[in-house]
């Protein structure tokens, strides 16, 4: 089976000076200190304006007339402007300066639409407040900033909620560990530790660190990591994961990675990635939220210049102007996929789905084919029996007999007999004498008789060839046959054959079953002889096999398929590395820890095939979400501007400032529930 890079893994920036805990609490806090500041800042500024227009509301002769009281005094209009200075200034401020910081990038953009529509309305009623002809519309203004905040504070709620899945992963990390130190235990903080240490894991505790159990057994819950639902069993020799959770027995860990390359920190990192990448439909939307604010800038000076000449009211063209302005804010258009990445981004890396290129996921959508390597990914990598021939011996015993001569060798063929034993639950049988046959099998003594487990060539060379269609038919799928002779005092007999096989796994045949269901064509590439390959691609029903391709040629062969389909590579190894690269989305499965696979667009941390299918819905449904949001954003703007401009005045429908506030956020609003829904 293939082996994983370990040395030339994918290289990390590192944001987090190289400490595990404080690391991920560090980089937790470079990811979400920007928006968790602007939400507070949206937040206070929301409420403290929202106080100062309550008496901006009781000052407002509109309000007073519509609600039949008076409140009128000498110099009550420049209370009025002094107020809504305030509100306009200060709860204006955040809009103002994005105004200027986007005229600093050349790309208008929503903060852009706000502050020109809340300035010519400020402007406006100013002038009016000191003798201009016309109407203040103060409260307008103070309501329209105040919802403004509002729809601010709501969304960054919704991008700090979405992108909370860092978070999540940073608060799995215990802050300290027990040492090992002289033959005694003591606690010391996580960062402290290094390659080499060990660490004591008490029952119910996580595993504060990657490392290889050097001591004691237990099964150890690895679900909020990789998505494995079932607890692991973990002995001496095997790897557990920091931020895993022990179960019930007390492990000595060695620690092997700290820092930037555990696991963990590498999967915050992956995922941190992955939501700053470039979507092509993010692109798509960007452009449209340009287009958007040149084109409400426009329609807003061209509402003003039309309502000026027709109307000859200097107040209501102001007003239907900034209107236009509110309601075209692209919010929804520029939250429509960003909140979708963050959200289908955090799923993923939940389930042990690792996206590093946003794109190829997108690509995942329209792959119509799945190219699978054999071993180790369809495979289990391991020999397996497979069928179990008898010749006047009981099939168990067989097995027994076989598998306690085999018991004594390191050879694969051997450890899947000894497997097969364990798996039926056979007690084993105890050997006199044993001894290897160079290159032939293995012999022993078993209640008097000897018996050997051999190769079809020392049939041969004993003339004890076997005329069986069973046999021939076994061949013929190019498994592996051996045989258990029984030699009763130079009386030699075959008393049974066991073919193994390179095992396909259980989730296999679940994961094509699936490929199919989505009318994707589930394809096989591999090294292995073609009898072996059609065996297995009998077994799961492939579509097509591609049957002793040297690894070199796996790349050309993927380029053929291109030809006719959208194709994903699933491998597992280096000599997949140029079949990965090539193909249009390349999926590097069961990568365990190793997750620092160079040419995979996306890594998955289980060795399960059907992980593949959850990968290609999930771009489905995010892309459909994606198309959703756009729809929705841009649908709503295309209806709601020519309302906005007073398209039907006529009518008796007229929109206003603060109702165009109010639509607008409700808009963004529904772009962020759609986004979560995707869950």
């Amino acid at each position: 089976m293939d082996e994983h890079p370990h040395e030339n893994g994918m290289k990390m920036e590192d944001h987090r000076n190289g400490n595990s805990h404080s690391d991920g609490s560090k980089q937790s806090g470079h990811v979400h200190s920007g928006h968790q500041h602007m939400m507070l800042e949206f937040k206070k500024r929301f409420f403290i304006s929202t106080l100062v227009t309550i008496p901006i509301l009781i000052l407002s002769p509109l309000i007073q007339s519509i609600l039949g009281y008076s409140l009128r005094f000498e110099g009550d209009i420049y209370v009025l402007f002094l107020l809504s200075s305030f509100v306009y200034f200060y709860g204006g401020y955040l809009f103002i300066k994005g105004f200027f910081d986007e005229l600093k990038r050349k790309s208008p953009g929503m903060m852009t639409l706000i502050s020109v529509a809340i300035t010519s309305a400020y402007v406006y009623s100013s002038a009016v407040a000191f003798g201009l002809e016309g109407k203040v519309f103060f409260w307008e203004l103070a309501t329209l900033i105040d919802i403004m905040l509002l729809g601010h504070w709501l969304e960054m709620r919704s991008i700090l909620g979405a992108s909370r899945a860092l978070e999540e992963l940073v608060k799995i990390m215990p802050s300290s560990a027990h040492l090992v130190k002289n033959g005694e235990t003591v606690d010391v903080k996580v960062e402290e530790l290094k390659p080499g240490d060990l660490v004591i894991v008490k029952p119910g505790e996580k595993i504060p660190i990657d490392g290889v159990v050097v001591e004691g057994e237990t099964s150890v819950n690895e679900a909020m990591l990789t998505g494995e639902s079932k607890p692991v069993t973990k002995k001496k020799g095997d790897g557990v994961i920091g931020g895993s959770i022990n179960g019930e027995g007390s492990i000595t860990v060695e620690v092997r990675k700290t820092g930037k390359d555990t696991y963990l920190n590498q999967v915050i990192e992956l995922v941190k990635e992955a939501q700053e990448s470039k979507s092509k439909t993010q692109d798509l939307a960007n452009r449209a939220a340009f287009f958007l604010t040149i084109i409400s800038l426009g329609v807003g000076a061209l509402t003003f210049m039309v309502w000026t000449l027709f109307q000859s009211d200097l107040t209501f063209a102001v007003e239907r102007a900034v209107t236009v302005m509110v309601i075209a804010c692209p919010h929804a258009l520029g939250l429509a996929v960003p909140l979708v990445v963050a959200v289908s981004t955090s799923i993923a890396a939940r389930n042990g789905l690792l996206i590093r290129d946003r794109r190829a996921f997108e690509r995942a959508k329209d792959v119509r084919a799945v190219v699978f390597d054999k071993t180790g990914t369809l495979t289990e990598g391991e020999f397996g029996v497979t069928d179990v021939l008898t010749y006047d011996m009981d099939e168990n015993k067989v097995i027994q007999i076989s598998a306690g001569l085999e018991s004594k060798s390191e050879h694969p063929i051997a450890q899947g007999i000894v497997r097969e034993l364990e798996k039926r639950g056979i007690d084993p049988v105890e050997i006199q004498e044993f001894r290897a046959i160079p290159g032939k099998g293995v012999e022993g003594r078993i209640n008097g008789k000897i018996y050997r487990v051999v190769s079809p060539g020392y049939l041969r060379e004993n003339g004890m060839e076997l005329k069986d269609d069973r046999i021939e038919k076994i061949a013929e799928q190019g498994k592996t046959v051996v045989f258990l002779i029984e030699d009763d005092s130079g009386n030699m007999k075959v008393r049974g054959a066991i073919a193994l096989a390179d095992m396909i796994r259980e989730e296999s045949r679940e994961a094509i079953a699936m490929l199919k269901e989505l009318n994707i064509r589930a394809m096989m590439l591999t090294g292995d002889n073609r009898f072996v390959a059609n065996w297995v691609a009998e077994e799961l029903g492939l579509d097509e096999v591609f049957a002793e391709v040297l690894p070199h040629e796996k790349a050309e062969t993927i380029k053929k398929v291109q030809e006719r389909y959208a194709v994903a590579m699933v491998g597992d190894g280096v000599n997949d590395a140029p079949a990965l690269a090539q193909a249009d989305v390349g999926i590097a499965i069961g990568a365990g820890t190793d997750i620092a696979i160079e040419t995979a667009d996306i890594i998955l941390v289980r060795n399960d095939p059907r992980d593949v299918v959850s990968i290609l819905t999930l771009s489905r449904s995010t892309y459909g979400k994606m198309i959703q949001n756009l729809i929705w954003a841009t649908g709503y703007n295309a209806f709601a501007i020519p309302l906005a401009a007073g398209i039907a005045y006529s009518l008796g429908i007229l929109l206003t400032p603060a109702m165009g506030a109010v639509l607008m956020t409700l808009s963004t609003i529904i772009v962020s529930i759609n986004a979560k829904l995707l869950r």
